[in-house]
């Protein structure tokens, strides 16, 4: 069998296992995970292409090493419902509100309506105390939003890992919500 040539890029996923490393260690690491939510609408923007989400996502090349090298996906085809527009423009709108909801709760922290919440929130529904990961060095808010931000991108991190496990290594691609807004940039660019 003939071996794929490697690329640089192909090592990308070292950088979301250091991202969720040093998240647990320290909460305010979580920041960094706006290069990987930045660079994708950039790279749409910029060039009307899904150029990072098919080469350089950290998380696409995660779930590619461990389902294609380490052999860890069953390789099977999604439901079609799951490759659907309205599943998945309906996961990003959830996303989006998740997000939303992530800010409005920053939000009422930099104003003092609310405090600081020291958890993560796993699939937007159960809290994981994380105070060993917070010293209380920062504003509030900056934490707040660390936590909420942390939540976000573990819980993908856990969808993206379960659906390589069960369909095809990047099936999570068909319906990231990075991918479809992406998707949504680029058409809107060549005027579809």
């Amino acid at each position: 069998m003939k071996q794929q040539k490697q690329h640089w890029y192909n090592y990308l996923w070292i950088w979301s296992v250091i991202y969720f490393a040093m998240g647990f260690f320290h909460i305010l690491f979580a920041w960094l995970g706006l290069i990987s939510f930045f660079l994708p609408l950039a790279f749409a923007i910029g060039k009307g292409s899904k150029g990072f989400c098919n080469r350089y996502c950290d998380r696409g090349q995660l779930l590619r090493m461990l389902g294609s090298q380490k052999g860890f996906s069953r390789k099977k085809d999604m439901p079609e419902w799951m490759k659907g527009k309205f599943f998945r423009y309906g996961f990003m709108l959830f996303f989006l509100a998740m997000f939303g909801n992530m800010l409005f709760g920053t939000y009422q922290v930099f104003h003092g309506v609310a405090n600081l919440r020291e958890v993560v929130t796993l699939f937007w529904t159960f809290d994981v105390p994380w105070q060993f990961a917070y010293g209380g060095a920062t504003e509030p808010w900056v934490a707040q939003f660390a936590f909420g931000f942390y939540s976000l991108m573990l819980t993908s991190a856990i969808l993206g890992i379960l659906t390589m496990l069960f369909y095809k290594p990047r099936s999570w691609c068909v319906y990231c919500p990075m991918g479809t807004m992406t998707q949504l940039i680029c058409k809107a660019k060549a005027g579809r």
